[in-house]
């Protein structure tokens, strides 16, 4: 289903499977790098990653999604991935809205798809940086806050090939659960014990962050909050998670 490509670096497999979207050869091609020059996080952030040190691939997934579906693509990939995690390692991860998984309150994981829309449908390509292990030259994450968290801290002696295999294994048991973005939220909701959570968040355009409790998902995946007894939607586009 999938045919690995690798890379020793490039500057984000993000671009290089963005040209490949929708092309008869991209279907199903995972292409893998040791190091990005210029890896992106979301909302154009810089994703910083240690030559060596993480798992670093955009898999192009081999169908299409229907393009009002789009929304639940980095829900559903946050549910694989964590899967693909404990099955390899036996390590259990946290979901934090919109993209990101935790290990011990620290991120560890984030997730960028990318899209290439034809009419009604649309091909996907799923941007995952998994922070693996430890680099041995720490000072290279000095920039980075708070600090990240390495899942082989956890599970000594394991590989990133292993992880790889074990996420698209989960990426090809799940593809059908694309044709259910409602209960693809529904599952990244449970998974994430997202009702009842507090968070601290910093909407674009307000000058400081505010701490709510988070309720559901909307229908299009923003976040639904009670902040001062009032339910607020924040969106996907403009508002973020504060982490101490």
């Amino acid at each position: 289903m999938f045919e690995i490509r690798r890379l020793a670096e490039t500057d984000s497999t993000n671009d290089d499977a963005q040209r490949l979207l929708g092309e008869a050869d991209g279907a199903g091609l995972v292409i893998v790098s040791d190091f990005q020059r210029a890896g992106k996080g979301r909302r154009e952030r810089r994703w910083i990653a240690p030559r060596g040190s993480a798992l670093l691939f955009t898999a192009i997934l081999p169908r299409t999604v229907a393009a009002s579906a789009l929304w639940c693509v980095p829900y559903w990939t946050a549910l694989v991935v964590a899967d693909g995690i404990e099955r390899a390692s036996g390590v259990r991860v946290s979901l934090q809205w919109p993209n990101d998984l935790l290990l011990d309150g620290r991120k560890c994981a984030g997730i960028l798809c990318i899209s290439r829309v034809a009419g009604d449908e649309a091909w996907i390509g799923c941007g995952v940086g998994l922070n693996v292990v430890r680099p041995a030259d720490y000072a290279a994450l000095a920039g980075v806050e708070p600090a990240p968290a390495f899942v082989a801290d956890r599970a000594p002696g394991l590989e990133r090939d292993a992880l790889l295999d074990a996420i698209l294994a989960a990426f090809g048991l799940r593809l059908g659960d694309l044709d259910r973005p409602e209960s693809v939220a529904r599952r990244w909701e449970e998974r994430a014990g997202l009702a009842g959570t507090h968070y601290r968040l910093l909407v674009d355009g307000e000058a400081a962050p505010f701490d709510a409790v988070a309720r559901r998902l909307s229908a299009d995946g923003g976040l639904i909050v009670a902040q001062n007894g009032r339910e607020r939607t924040l969106s996907l586009a403009d508002a973020r998670v504060m982490r101490s």
